[in-house]
C-alpha cells in the first residue's frame, strides 16, 4: 500500500516581521501575512459622515460703510456674529487607500442652519450706532474637497490595545456660500429738525424719519476652502470601518448680491407747528452695496467607510 506523509509546516524562528506598523518581538512564532492588520485600507471605498458642529465662526459686516450717504441703508456697521441651530454638516465621500498608509478621497461636505445675527448695528450718520432688527438671511455652504489622509500609527503606536488607529487628513476645494434675503428693521426716530429754530421748516417740508427697512437681496459666491481633520478609525468588520474625527472647516467669505432696497416712514410739517405721517411711500434702492464675511466651523463627528 502507499503510504501518505503529512508536510511539516514551516517556521519561522525569531523576531516578528512587521504587520502594518505594530511589532512585536517572540522566540518562536509563526509567520503572520501583512493582511492579517484588519486596519490597514486597501482599494476602493465609500464613505458617509454626520457631525456636529460644535463652534460656528463667521459673522457680517457693510462693505459700502465708506459710501457717501451709507447710513440711509440699514446694515451690519458693526461686526453682526452669525446665528446657528443645531447644525450637522453631511459629506459623502468617494476615494481610494494608496497603500495601508495613505488614501485620498473626493467629497462633498454641506452645512445648513444657519443665519444672519438676530440684532445688528447700524451707523446714524453722527458716529452713533442703532440697534435693529433683522430676519431671514439663511445660510448654507456646499464644497467639494480633494482630501489626503495618512495614518500616523507609524510614529504613535495603536490605541486601545490596537482596535484604533489615528490619523490626520487635509484638503482643499471650492465652497458655493450662499446667504438668502433678509431685512434690516431701524426702529430709531431721526428727527430733522434738531438745531433748527422754531418754524424754521415751512409747511410741507421734511421734519423726521422713522421705521427704516433695508431689504437686502441675498447672494451666491464661490470660494476657495479647506479642512483639517484628525482621528481614529476602528474596524467594524470585514471591508466595514468607522471614523471618528474633529474637523475645522474654513469655507471662505459669505457676500450678498449689492442689491438694497431701502422703505422708510417721512414725516411732514403741516406750517403750524405740528407734523404728520406722509402719505406716500418712500422707496430708494441701491445696487452694488455688498454685505459679506467670512464662515468656518469645528465639527465632531463619524464617518462610516465600505471598501471594496
Amino acid at each position: 500500500f502507499n503510504s501518505v506523509v503529512a508536510a511539516q509546516p514551516t517556521r519561522v524562528t525569531g523576531a516578528l516581521p512587521q504587520v502594518g506598523s505594530s511589532r512585536t518581538i517572540a522566540g518562536r512564532q509563526y509567520y503572520q501575512p501583512a493582511d492579517y492588520d484588519r486596519l490597514a485600507d486597501s482599494g476602493l471605498y465609500i464613505g458617509l459622515s454626520a457631525a456636529y458642529s460644535v463652534m460656528v465662526k463667521g459673522n457680517m459686516s457693510a462693505d459700502y460703510a465708506g459710501e457717501d450717504n451709507a447710513f440711509f441703508a440699514p446694515g451690519s456697521f458693526r461686526v453682526s456674529d452669525f446665528e446657528s441651530d443645531t447644525v450637522i454638516p453631511l459629506q459623502i465621500s468617494l476615494g481610494a487607500a494608496i497603500n495601508s498608509d495613505v488614501r485620498i478621497d473626493f467629497s462633498f461636505l454641506r452645512y445648513s442652519n444657519i443665519s444672519y445675527a438676530v440684532n445688528a448695528q447700524t451707523s446714524q450718520g453722527n458716529g452713533e450706532y442703532a440697534d435693529a432688527k433683522v430676519s431671514g438671511g439663511a445660510i448654507t455652504s456646499n464644497s467639494t474637497m480633494l482630501n489626503v489622509y495618512y495614518n500616523i500609527d507609524s510614529f504613535t503606536g495603536y490605541v486601545a490595545g490596537g482596535s484604533l488607529r489615528p490619523y490626520i487628513g487635509a484638503g482643499v476645494g471650492v465652497a458655493l456660500n450662499t446667504i438668502g434675503d433678509y431685512v434690516i428693521f431701524d426702529d430709531t426716530f431721526y428727527d430733522e429738525t434738531e438745531g433748527l429754530g422754531p418754524g424754521a421748516i415751512e409747511g410741507g417740508g421734511l421734519t423726521a424719519i422713522s421705521d427704516v427697512y433695508g431689504y437686502h437681496n441675498g447672494g451666491t459666491t464661490e470660494q476657495l476652502a479647506f479642512q483639517l481633520e484628525a482621528g481614529v478609525t476602528t474596524a467594524m468588520s470585514d471591508g466595514l470601518k468607522l471614523d471618528f474625527f474633529v474637523r475645522y472647516a474654513n469655507l471662505g467669505k459669505i457676500k450678498t448680491s449689492g442689491s438694497i432696497v431701502v422703505s422708510q416712514t417721512e414725516w411732514i410739517s403741516d406750517g403750524a407747528g405740528d407734523e404728520y405721517e406722509a402719505p406716500y411711500d418712500s422707496v430708494f434702492h441701491y445696487t452694488n452695496w455688498t454685505e459679506s464675511g467670512r464662515l468656518s466651523s469645528l465639527d465632531v463627528g463619524a464617518r462610516i467607510r465600505l471598501e471594496f
